[in-house]
């Protein structure tokens, strides 16, 4: 029997700061409408999906952000995509930032079942950015700042999603861009990544190394070549436009385990973009090229976890 889901990226476009949680709530909910109408079983949000991108925003007394962050889920103000999920019968991916009761503060991501249980929970461990204020730049990236680094790993829990089992694993934004982050994921036989971002269109470090032309085309790059690489399924939902004067390109895009991409978004809006997902295509790429119980070679691969920083080389010197 045929193990297929449909899948949703239900991107957002811009939150303002000054808009509440209810309204980001409340426009997160109608996408779920849509998908239901649509015969969704599983709905993907952004990363930070209740607020605008706050850590482009410097608080100088770092407390003063605790009121981007959310201290229980469900909250009042989450519940009604709780309400969705079990009224509609569809399983959905939240990104938003965490405080813990212990005071720590995390970039967070779970997945809901139908029945608004969390099954799976995941914390950002690729924190870009800086963490103190810095003049030259036009739009901070704080996210060193706010978070600390996430400490559960990379998780895969198999899952009823549209009433099939699912492995499904999540990350976060800049994890997409670490060739680790998919790997360990794969081995752990993943066939669903989901994983939210909020991307602006302009890297100010980046300068031609990532011009605002190759913007989108990185993003995708790690998306599709990280679903192949592990033979597995990617939603990539985005927030988009301009959010407190900093552009966001959106693009969100959902890929086959071939790499291939199957939907992308268009608009800078709210947008709904939906794919069919045959789970068992995810068997030939693990039972093949990528096999990785015949042709892995983790003695070779020490560095990987041994080494943080790059290192020069031994020079050669003519005999």
């Amino acid at each position: 029997m045929p193990r297929i889901i449909t899948v949703a990226a239900a991107q957002l476009g811009p939150i303002q700061r000054a808009e509440p949680r209810a309204a980001a709530v409340g426009r997160m909910v109608r996408l779920m409408e849509r998908a239901h109408a649509r015969g969704v079983q599983v709905v993907v949000f952004p990363e930070l999906a209740l607020t605008t991108f706050f850590p482009r925003h410097y608080h100088a007394d770092r407390a003063e952000a605790d009121h981007w962050f959310e201290t229980a889920m469900p909250s009042n103000e989450t519940a009604p995509l709780f309400d969705a999920a079990r009224r509609f019968g569809i399983a959905f991916h939240l990104g938003y930032a965490e405080r813990t009761p212990e005071g720590r503060h995390f970039n967070t991501a779970i997945l809901v079942s139908p029945a608004g249980e969390v099954m799976l929970k995941y914390r950002k461990v690729h924190l870009p950015g800086h963490a103190e204020h810095d003049p030259a730049r036009q739009v901070q990236h704080l996210e060193k700042r706010y978070f600390d680094v996430g400490d559960l790993g990379f998780p895969v829990v198999r899952a009823p999603l549209g009433g099939v089992p699912v492995n499904a694993g999540l990350m976060i934004c800049n994890d997409r861009r670490w060739p680790e982050a998919w790997r360990v994921l794969g081995l752990q036989s993943v066939e669903l990544v989901m994983l939210g971002y909020n991307t602006p269109s302009t890297n100010q470090d980046g300068q031609g190394f990532e011009a605002p032309h190759l913007r989108v085309f990185h993003s995708h790059l790690s998306v599709q070549a990280g679903a192949y690489q592990n033979a597995t399924y990617a939603v990539a939902t985005a927030k988009a436009g301009v959010e407190d004067g900093c552009e966001l390109f959106g693009h969100s895009i959902i890929v086959n385990p071939q790499g291939e991409i199957l939907a992308q978004a268009t608009t800078w809006d709210d947008e709904l973009i939906t794919a069919d997902c045959d789970l068992d295509r995810c068997t030939l790429g693990r039972t093949t090229i990528f096999a990785f119980d015949r042709h892995r070679r983790p003695e070779a691969y020490g560095r990987i976890t041994g080494q943080v920083g790059a290192v020069a080389p031994p020079e050669w010197i003519a005999p």
